[in-house]
């Protein structure tokens, strides 16, 4: 199998995120909170980066808000899928009452810009990760009903699944037997698409005041941080959200490759 070039820069880049925060402790050369030179030093051998508004190592604080971003990120794309594609595939095989109480739900839900519900139930809960990720997968879980809702409607008329509804199968054998495996490509896809949005997402939240608590740190709370240093010329607050910019196209330059290789859905034995 032949990898594109831009397919391979993004699994590079994004692999490259991935060790730098799971190897977070390891790789930075400071720890997260220590002042160690002067307010706003441009990059030097010592500081490559340079220092934020307290002289704190930038690249060090990148690496481990690194993680604490690509954490959150990753396990609220996967709680939003869990929910997400399991209430979809159950709509879209049930049908009925069921179908149209879980969409009208949804609809409900995504009427509302999710930013504005995340920033009114985060004044009133506590901050912290699980009450982050939870808030984040509970309302991405949306979009991820809908497409979920879509591919298994074209995948549950198939000969396969009627075979299978014939011969007595239960339900959660349809679901995770006949219809995920063939519904996962376009999943996949999707799921690079959902991940950067959970870290545009947080990074708001954070740069907002409402998203990672001191003293954990993430991308969108460093901006928000060293803002003020770009009235004085100063690049501290552009780091971060270069980190951001880079994670989205790599991660995006993946997806990208893998919604080009999804096929359209085949009638093909599923089970």
């Amino acid at each position: 199998m032949r990898i594109p070039l831009s397919a391979l820069i993004g699994l590079v880049m994004t692999g490259a995120f991935v060790l730098s925060a799971l190897f977070a402790p390891w790789i930075a050369p400071y720890p997260i909170d220590a002042a160690v030179g002067q307010v706003w030093e441009g990059p030097s051998q010592q500081y490559w980066l340079g220092t934020d508004t307290i002289g704190r190592d930038i690249l060090s604080r990148l690496i481990y808000g690194g993680s604490v971003t690509i954490f959150v990120a990753l396990v609220s794309s996967l709680l939003s899928f869990g929910m997400g594609a399991f209430f979809g595939f159950l709509a879209a095989t049930r049908g009925g009452w069921i179908d149209t109480g879980l969409s009208r739900v949804v609809d409900l839900m995504m009427a509302v810009p999710s930013l504005i519900v995340a920033l009114v139930v985060l004044s009133v809960l506590p901050l912290n990760l699980t009450v982050l990720i939870l808030v984040m997968g509970v309302l991405d879980s949306t979009r991820v009903f809908r497409l979920s809702r879509a591919v298994a409607a074209d995948i549950a008329v198939m000969d396969y699944v009627e075979a299978a509804k014939l011969r007595g199968e239960r339900q959660g054998w349809i679901i995770f037997r006949e219809i995920l495996p063939n519904a996962m490509s376009p999943l996949v896809a999707e799921f690079g698409m959902r991940f950067i949005f959970a870290v545009l997402f947080i990074s708001t939240l954070s740069f907002l005041g409402l998203g990672i608590q001191p003293p954990l740190s993430d991308w969108g709370g460093m901006v928000r941080e060293n803002k003020d240093g770009l009235v004085y010329g100063k690049a501290a607050a552009l780091m971060p959200a270069l980190a951001i910019a880079v994670l989205a196209i790599s991660v995006n330059l993946v997806a990208d490759w893998i919604l080009q290789r999804t096929s359209s859905l085949k009638g093909g034995r599923g089970g």
